[in-house]
């Protein structure tokens, strides 16, 4: 063909690196390899079992037809009620309220309803692989902010404003994070929210990992803090991680009515809208909150052990530090004292100890490599002696 088969989106776009490593991993063990795999953004447990019986007889219902862009209005409803508790919305308005096929679409459509070609969108880092490439796929450019575990992994709005430039349109905030687990504290959040106010910015606050804390921590919706707040910010997140429903596509976006309106329109046009049984299986959780949040609370138990396990493991490992992780179900530890790089490392580490991890150059974070928890004590403890073995063939 005169000019090639791809345009210059698809020519330019990164595969996701988190995904690959895990159908890397998966490979290997159906060849009948041993394989540790720390590579997966997923909960290790079933999704809760009434979400799925009302899911099941929704299908035996004949909730198989097309259903309205936004998603079904009882779900909308239900998802106004909840975030107007949480003081994100300041009334019950179901127009502010998206549902998508997956969290990941939803920050997606956050992204290209507000951005375009000449704006720049400030990615503090280490990031979730698909911040900038969505960025790039909305012809917007990425400008990256790195705050180090020496940090805490979290950006100052000092550093935010040394990158501003009359582009600037968005600054996509994660908390609690992918892939550090760091979760910004109130006064943190309250002063980059000020930050953007004043210079006339938009936020998108990906919450998914928002109902995984751990050592009491709080989580923070920046849209609650101000009216304005709530008129800038577009907050995102999802069923998936909370409820273990990776698999089900579900997420959802809040914004002002502008923004919803908007990302509805994109979606009519893409996806026209989210599976529609699997929304009832979600507004099963949102109706019977307390039910949906004891098998949370039952996954976090377990969770959070992994988490304490893995953590004393890496912090013994001579050459390598951990910062201890607040939220979500990842460690990212620094393995730079090596002097490989993070791709060597994690490259070495599956080919001679077949332990999946994912390194931090995938995150904008050389010098680290990402672990998931989410996965079975066996796993852990296994991993953590093939880690220590390699790490010291190295030392």
């Amino acid at each position: 063909m005169k000019n090639g088969y791809l345009s210059s989106w698809a020519k330019n776009v990164s595969p996701s690196p988190t995904l690959a490593v895990d159908a890397k991993a998966k490979a290997l063990k159906a060849a009948g390899e041993d394989v540790c795999g720390f590579g997966a953004g997923e909960p290790d447990f079933d999704t809760p079992s009434f979400i799925k019986d009302v899911c099941a007889q929704a299908l035996a219902d004949g909730k198989t037809k097309y259903a309205p862009a936004a998603g079904i209005p009882d779900l909308r409803n239900a998802l106004a009620q909840k975030y107007h508790e949480k003081g994100v919305l300041s009334e019950k308005n179901p127009a502010q309220v998206i549902v998508s096929p997956g969290g990941k679409y939803s920050c997606y459509l956050a992204i290209l309803a507000t951005c375009g070609p000449g704006d720049e969108v400030i990615i503090p880092a280490p990031y979730w692989v698909s911040y900038p490439e969505m960025v790039k796929l909305a012809g917007a450019t990425p400008r990256i902010v790195f705050a180090g575990d020496n940090q805490g992994f979290k950006v100052t709005p000092t550093q935010i404003e040394e990158v501003l430039s009359p582009s600037s349109k968005l600054i996509i905030l994660n908390s609690p994070s992918n892939p550090t687990g760091c979760l910004y504290s109130h006064q943190e959040m309250e002063a980059i929210v000020e930050l953007a106010c004043r210079h006339d910015l938009l936020i998108m606050s990906d919450e998914i990992y928002e109902y995984l804390l751990y050592d009491n921590a709080e989580h923070f919706s920046p849209a609650s803090f101000s009216p304005e707040a709530a008129d800038r910010v577009i907050t995102v997140s999802g069923f998936s991680k909370t409820f273990s429903m990776t698999g089900w596509r579900l997420g959802t976006l809040v914004a002002n009515p502008t923004i919803t309106k908007a990302v509805a329109d994109l979606q009519s046009q893409t996806t026209s809208n989210a599976t529609t049984f699997a929304q009832f299986g979600a507004l099963a959780a949102m109706e019977n909150w307390d039910q949906a949040m004891d098998a949370v609370q039952g996954m976090l138990i377990h969770f959070d052990r992994r988490r304490l396990k893995l953590l004393d493991g890496l912090q013994g490992i001579s050459g390598i530090t951990c910062q201890r992780s607040e939220g979500a179900f990842y460690l990212f530890p620094n393995i730079s004292s090596y002097g490989l790089s993070s791709e060597d490392f994690s490259a070495r580490l599956l080919e001679e100890e077949k332990v999946a991890v994912v390194s931090g150059h995938a995150f904008g974070a050389e010098g680290y490599i990402r672990l998931s928890y989410a996965t079975a004590d066996e796993i852990i403890e296994n991993g953590l002696n093939r880690i220590r073995k390699f790490c010291n063939n190295l030392n």
